[in-house]
């Protein structure tokens, strides 16, 4: 499955999220490092859910988001 994540860049560091995954967020000095940590979070989120039996919800099939010139809209393929 592949997540669409968004990512921010601020004054000293970058954030992500994805749209799909509420309260799934990471953080990271470089994008590649954002990348890489949003990564670990979606895993652990999913698990989380999977742990608590609740329902891993699906990737967006089609995802419009207006990206500003500090945003990256990206995907993290992650297989469950």
């Amino acid at each position: 499955m592949k997540y669409p994540i968004i990512i921010e860049r601020t004054a000293r560091n970058y954030s992500a999220f994805s749209p799909d995954l509420p309260g799934c967020v990471a953080t990271g000095r470089t994008l590649e490092q954002t990348i890489k940590n949003m990564e670990q979070a979606i895993r652990m989120h999913l698990r989380g859910l999977q742990e608590d039996g609740l329902p891993i919800p699906k990737p967006s099939s089609k995802l419009t988001y207006e990206v500003s010139n500090h945003e990256v809209l990206t995907g993290i393929e992650i297989r469950v």
